[in-house]
């Protein structure tokens, strides 16, 4: 029987642990939320971020991040992108040799515009074990069973192979893909997107303004991309299309929300503040628009949305610049 510690008991870590539960692997749950993980015992389910999604099986809920850790056979970092560092730096006495781990984080950290992955080899984690798991993924649908497809990625082949092998069910389906860098950036600038798709649909717009953004918006990721390193196809792939689409599309999208209210009038602050769990979009606007400078990438959506979040313009004036850019050639 393996166990699995996972650090953060938000949504989408809840319903990944559900799945290995139902394998018959022990789970641990870290949070810094005692309080949270009183409520996750008592009632075993995450009503706070995952209502509706019983916890069944061997489950501990632990604020010890030692406790959590030591001896588990995987590791699952499921902690805002921006905290990564911090956690992950914490449990690496803890860690196992021959543990794995997987981290579902979708962001780069500001100011040193890291992806996860780089910030796991810089504070000393053994990348031959890590990987990250992308695609799109609703928790609230994981949770439930619906059918499901992502990609997992690591350096070491062996190491996404185990891990596929876990969390694979009859619903869960998952595929390799060795971009590992590619699959971040796309998990994370997806994210700024669907901020931008969510404010078209707060200001009224229809199916026809979002299609165009979605689809301006995947050129923009897939240029930065290939500057940086990474393969055009993965942008084409369920970490970058599939989860666009997804992001940019569903209310079940915290960052959909966010740019919704916004949209609608709400300050991009009391928008945040509104849904109530972390918006990793409205933190990746800033490195995305960091990100372009530093290689040169032309991202105008990428940059009106980094534009409305900061205050410098409001959604029309926003949309007008982007609607009036001097034509071009679409490829």
């Amino acid at each position: 029987m393996k166990t699995v510690a996972i650090i953060g008991a938000g949504s989408f870590g809840t319903a990944l642990s559900t799945i290995v539960a139902a394998k018959g692997c022990k789970v641990r749950f870290f949070d810094t939320d005692k309080a949270h993980l009183e409520r996750m015992k008592e009632n075993m389910e995450n009503t706070d971020y995952l209502p509706g999604v019983k916890l069944e099986g061997y489950y501990e809920f632990l604020d010890d991040n030692r406790a959590a850790v030591e001896g588990a056979d995987i590791i699952l970092f499921a902690v805002p992108a921006q905290v990564f560092r911090v956690a992950a730096t914490a449990i690496i006495p803890y860690i196992k040799d021959d543990a794995l781990m997987m981290n579902i984080a979708k962001g780069i950290e500001q100011k040193s515009l890291k992806c996860m992955s780089q910030v796991a080899e810089e504070i000393g984690i053994d990348m031959e074990r890590y990987s990250c798991i992308s695609g799109p993924s609703h928790a609230e649908e994981v949770g439930i069973g619906v059918p499901t497809a992502v990609s997992i990625s690591s350096k070491n082949e062996a190491t996404a192979h185990a891990l596929a092998d876990l969390f694979t069910t009859k619903r869960f389906r998952i595929y390799m893909n060795d971009d590992l860098l590619g699959m971040e950036l796309a998990g994370s600038i997806k994210n700024v997107m669907a901020v931008g798709s969510g404010i078209i649909d707060g200001l009224g717009f229809g199916d026809n303004t979002r299609a165009a953004m979605i689809t301006r918006a995947i050129a923009e990721m897939t240029r930065l991309g290939v500057k940086m390193g990474a393969r055009p196809e993965t942008f084409a792939g369920l970490s970058g299309v599939g989860d666009m689409i997804v992001t940019c599309t569903s209310m079940h999208s915290r960052n959909f929300r966010c740019g919704r209210l916004i949209g609608q009038g709400m300050n991009p602050e009391e928008a945040r503040k509104e849904i109530g769990m972390v918006v990793e979009g409205m933190f990746t606007a800033e490195s995305a628009h960091d990100l372009a400078a530093k290689y040169e990438v032309e991202m105008p959506i990428a940059e009106s949305i980094y534009n409305v979040i900061n205050g410098k313009v409001n959604v029309n004036d926003a949309l007008e610049d982007l609607m009036g850019r001097p034509r071009r050639s679409e490829i």
